[in-house]
Formats: C-alpha cells, sequence, structure tokens
C-alpha cells in the first residue's frame, strides 16, 4: 500500500485509480517514467516546476494531495474487479469527507463510472458532488492510456486550475 499525500486545506486532492507495480515498489504515486501525472501537473501550472514521484511529499505545500480509488498495486487497472472499484469509491467518499479538500479530481473516467455508479459521466466537471465536495474526472495519465497527449492531460488539468 502506498500512503495518501494529505494536507490541511487542499485545494484539490487528486485520486489516481489505484497504484502500479512500481509505485508499491518505490512507495511513490504515479511512479512509472512512462506515466504522465507529474509532468502534466507541471505544465498545467499547479506546480511552479516538474516534481519527481519522490518529491510528492511536496505537494501539500502547493494546496495538493493525492489518493487512489483503490489500495491495491497491479500491472494495469483493468486487473481490478468492479466489486474492489465500488468499495474504493465508499472509502474515497469517507476520505474526502475527512479531509475536505475544495475540489476532488479523479483521474480516470472509467474508474470513476464503476466506483460512483455515473455510467455517463465524461472528462470535466461533474453535476453531482461527493458530499460538498466539487468533483472533476480527468484523463488516466498512465502512459497505457494512449487516447489522451501529454498536451491534452495539461490541457484538462489547466481548466481545472482556472476553474479553481
Amino acid at each position: 500500500m502506498i500512503d495518501d499525500v494529505l494536507g490541511p486545506s487542499l485545494d484539490v486532492l487528486f485520486c489516481g485509480i489505484n497504484p502500479g507495480l512500481l509505485s508499491e515498489a518505490t512507495g511513490h504515486h504515479f511512479a512509472r517514467p512512462g506515466n504522465r501525472f507529474w509532468p502534466a501537473l507541471h505544465l498545467s501550472g499547479f506546480t511552479p516546476r516538474l516534481l519527481a514521484p519522490a518529491e510528492q511529499h511536496l505537494l501539500p505545500s502547493y494546496g495538493l494531495g493525492i489518493t487512489n480509488v483503490v489500495a491495491r498495486a497491479s500491472a494495469k487497472a483493468s486487473e481490478l474487479t468492479r466489486q474492489e472499484l465500488v468499495e474504493g469509491g465508499v472509502r474515497l467518499a469517507e476520505l474526502v469527507a475527512e479531509v475536505r479538500p475544495k475540489t476532488l479530481a479523479v483521474l480516470g473516467v472509467s474508474a470513476f463510472r464503476t466506483a460512483f455508479a455515473v455510467p455517463r459521466a465524461s472528462i470535466g466537471p461533474q453535476e453531482a458532488k461527493i458530499g460538498e465536495t466539487p468533483v472533476w474526472v480527468l484523463p488516466n495519465p498512465s502512459g497505457l492510456n494512449a487516447h489522451w497527449t501529454l498536451a491534452g492531460i495539461a490541457d484538462e488539468l489547466r481548466r481545472l486550475r482556472a476553474a479553481l
């Protein structure tokens, strides 16, 4: 398991689907070199420089945090069961109620659809909230997600940042 990166007064709590095997081995979120989370975070203006996964502890100083829908690591998110995603959605809702970020940003539309039973969810702001917290769905930054480029992911993160 990888510890959540949390802090007081988070502007955005980013939520990945689940840790990859390298993330599990290192203890750092989005640790695989082909993952585009860290570059997109910087290109969108959320961080003043490109952070390495080992610098995830700096995120709360920027008002940012990271968690996952499912704690279990896997080589691919497709290895997760529907039940794991649904249970992860319940846990995530509890975490959001406790931490109270200004926005929850879920990085993966398919996982969000399953975890929260919103089959028609799309990228961008969602109508439904988790408690009082607005939700944005962002593209999965995994290098395995060939539908999105780094520039496209950064653009979506930039849209979120502008909405804050």
